[in-house]
């Protein structure tokens, strides 16, 4: 009909706005914006058909030529809600938050019923981590449409945010009363009992999400992290492949697939899978998590640039902090944050540093992110601190407003882009230095984290510009370890450890991620070449257990001359039995770190594979700290020669044990307050730069004589 009219008179107006409607309802915004234009030509100062262009133009995913559409239309008509909520709407796309706040208002402020402007003006406040603000915006709209599904959703976002987890989950069970079928809800309620650690409940919402909707890609990536936590690994690696099949490009999918192959010893496509990952991180795609990546990756400016990536958010801007007067107080205070307070890697090797430090010139303070966790080193680190907070249920930004009450002057974050971390905290900056040590072996790639701790094995001095913090060196090493670690004095029989009373014993108590085929390579021709040998591992999961027998098998050899530990619940055994094993082969590029002290301190040799970046360079810096520079190898012919050698040389090899039995005495490496003393160093160099007035630099501390 339009057309009709069209054809006979071709400047009609009516008939152009018509078929302008037509093609928009049929999502064809660019064919609607022409005939749209076509009328403006006719009349430019129609404002509701500025209207309709601002609204294709936005359709089309381009908020700011829609905006400028919007100007031109309040210009002409300044009082029209509408136009005011859809003009925040397009700030809102292009991240100019505060401005889009203000927009919502006006629209507010012209209909103070507006359900719809109160909701979007919470979502803008979410952004700009306003979340308690945004909170009151959707309790609003909520009193205005109670049965507003969408509201009762991004509420329980924000209380999320906040750490108000159970209310979260209310809030998304009251959408789902209204609408059963609200896919959004279904996941985020998902996640909500993810953080809840209910993997089942959240497997169990998002497999009703995917009964609605089976290609939603928000519901098969977060199912394959439920499936995770439940340890189900092999149905998650399918899930993650099915959801790569659905969109390829989604982030991180592909690393985490690898990651979960590589926690499975399943290393079928293995050189292509980490080629896929590697060749995406270059090109700066978000490809895999930064922790994943140190398993594959030994070059430190990939990690860098990795880590950069997956610190690229599009949240609100950093803003540096303020600077505030000096207490009157000579102490510094530190605050420690971490999640893993616990048994834990990190807590085995910090607990004596924790219980050590010098309480007149120090206040520490731990920040807990986890579970509180009841065991005997949870009980142990709520003693070694002068606080111990809690904040598992405080959002980042209480956190952080924790932090400058407290008034902390250093900030160690003991957890980096590892599981459990909380970086928003520190994105903040509620703390005048903040330092990266010890949970995540490279750069966390901000620029709101100052310093990382190192020595000059693991970042050698050509290698600062892949970092984006400053470098501390402390002598020695940069790890911590507790001289009061217990190690049962009664040594378990072989048999009671699953190992035959003879031959020698290869041990390597790695996580799963860290073994690879060429290092796999070498610890089967060393099986082959000593005859009577075994090697034994850490008992993770079954499929690991069969894959790398499957592996061991394929290469020559038998398949139960791999032995696997279970994990014992005593952490005095499991040193104990360290005792049992002859020689322990280190893992290339991702090195034994909190592993390697505990063979070292148990007494067991560590022989390993020098790697280019931090993560492959730890077990050298231990055996150099403890005087054992003759196991550090530079490449892995070289390292199967010196293992192959110390297993035919019983002498040498006995030698090297009685050596490492002397100088775990001696030499600094379990030498507690040594550590202690030049980690405080380190701290007060920090504060006094900060209180000069001088910016963090790179410096490294005069070891104690």
């Amino acid at each position: 009909m339009c057309r009709a009219v069209l054809r006979e008179s071709p400047g009609h107006r009516q008939a152009l706005c018509c078929l302008g409607s037509i093609a928009s309802r049929r999502g064809q915004f660019a064919t609607a914006i022409s005939h749209f234009r076509a009328a403006l030509a006719l009349d430019p100062t129609d404002a509701s058909v500025h209207e309709h262009v601002a609204n294709a133009l936005f359709g089309l995913g381009q908020p700011g030529e829609a905006l400028a559409s919007y100007d031109r239309v309040l210009a002409l008509k300044p009082d029209l809600a509408d136009t005011h909520f859809r003009r925040a709407n397009a700030l809102r796309a292009l991240k100019r938050l505060e401005e889009a706040v203000a927009g919502y208002e006006r629209a507010l402020a012209l209909r103070p019923n507006y359900a719809e402007a109160l909701n979007n003006r919470g979502n803008a406040l979410c952004l700009l981590r306003h979340q308690a603000e945004a909170l009151a915006s959707y309790d609003r709209a909520l009193a205005i449409r109670p049965d507003y599904v969408q509201a009762l959703n991004n509420r329980g976002n924000a209380l999320r945010d906040l750490r108000r987890l159970e209310e979260a989950l209310a809030s998304y069970d009251r959408a789902l009363v209204i609408d059963p079928k609200f896919v959004p809800a279904l996941n985020n309620r998902g996640n909500v009992l993810l953080d809840l650690q209910r993997p089942q409940d959240a497997l169990a919402s998002y497999d009703l999400a995917l009964a609605i909707s089976p290609a939603n890609i928000e519901s098969l990536n977060h199912r394959g992290a439920a499936l995770h936590m439940l340890k189900e690994d092999e149905e998650a690696i399918r899930t993650y492949e099915q959801l790569l099949k659905v969109r390829p490009d989604f982030d991180y999918v592909r690393g985490k697939i690898l990651g979960l192959k590589l926690l499975c010893c399943d290393w079928r496509d293995y050189d292509r899978s980490v080629g896929l990952v590697a060749r995406d991180v270059a090109l700066g795609k978000r490809s895999a998590y930064p922790l994943i990546f140190l398993s594959v990756s030994d070059a430190a400016d990939e990690q860098l640039k990795c880590a950069k990536i997956y610190c690229t958010t599009g949240g609100s801007p950093w803003r540096p902090p303020q600077h505030r007067a000096r207490r009157r107080s000579d102490k510094i205070r530190v605050a420690y944050v971490s999640a893993d307070y616990r048994d834990h890697p990190v807590a085995d090797l910090t607990a004596g540093l924790f219980e050590a430090h010098d309480k007149a010139r120090f206040e520490t303070t731990a920040i807990s992110l986890g579970p509180a966790v009841k065991d005997p080193m949870r009980q142990r680190l709520e003693c070694a601190f002068d606080r111990f907070i809690d904040v598992q249920q405080t959002s980042d930004a209480d956190t952080g407003l924790l932090l400058k009450e407290l008034e902390i002057d250093i900030a160690v974050d003991l957890m980096g882009h590892t599981l459990g971390a909380r970086t928003e905290i520190f994105a903040a900056r509620p703390v005048p230095i903040q330092v990266n040590f010890l949970g995540y072996p490279g750069t966390m790639g901000t620029n709101y984290i100052d310093y990382i701790f190192a020595d000059r094995f693991v970042i050698p001095e050509h290698q600062h510009s892949f970092y984006t913090e400053k470098v501390v060196y402390l002598p020695d090493s940069f790890q911590p370890n507790d001289s009061r670690r217990r190690i049962a004095e009664l040594t378990p029989r072989r048999a009671e450890a699953g190992l035959p009373e003879t031959g020698f014993v290869f041990c390597s108590f790695n996580g799963n991620h860290k073994i690879n085929p060429p290092v796999f390579d070498v610890w089967m021709r060393l099986l082959r070449r000593v005859e009577g040998s075994l090697l034994w591992l850490r008992a993770d999961k079954p499929v690991a257990v069969a894959n790398l027998r499957r592996e061991a098998e394929a290469r020559g050899v038998a398949g139960e001359r791999l032995v696997f530990a279970e994990r014992t619940e005593k952490p005095a055994m499991h040193l104990a039995r360290y005792r049992l094993a002859d020689l322990f082969l280190d893992t290339l590029p991702y090195n034994a770190h909190a592993t390697a002290s505990d063979a070292l301190w148990a007494g067991l040799p560590i022989v390993t594979c020098l790697g280019s970046a931090f993560s492959g360079r730890v077990a050298g810096s231990l055996l150099n700290a403890v005087g054992l520079p003759e196991l550090v190898t530079f490449d892995l012919e070289a390292y199967e020669a010196l293992a192959f050698e110390l297993a035919r040389d019983g002498d040498r090899l006995a030698a090297i044990k009685a050596k490492l039995a002397r100088n775990r005495e001696t030499y600094p490496l379990f030498d507690t307050d040594r550590f202690r003393r030049h980690i405080e160093s380190a701290y007060r160099t920090m504060w006094e730069r900060h209180l000069r007035g001088e910016p963090p630099a790179s410096f490294a501390v005069i070891p104690d004589p």
